[in-house]
């Protein structure tokens, strides 16, 4: 219950969980998707990371990582 409000409380973290549904993405689809800034895509990836909602696949690569 705690994960969903933190989530709810946020338009950014909101859209961006929205985009991903249950699709494999790179931060600037994301960002393309969600018309949000791709510095403000990864603040809300690391937070939902955080919160364990997210997942990232290829953790190792600097550059096109996979959520």
């Amino acid at each position: 219950m705690e994960d969903i409000d933190c989530v709810n409380r946020s338009q950014y973290r909101l859209k961006v969980m929205k985009s991903l549904d249950g699709e494999v993405k790179i931060p600037s689809e994301i960002a393309n998707d969600t018309e949000i800034f791709q510095n403000h895509i990864s603040n809300t990836l690391r937070q939902l990371k955080e919160h364990k909602l997210i997942e990232c696949i290829n953790p190792e690569v600097k550059r096109g990582r996979l959520y």
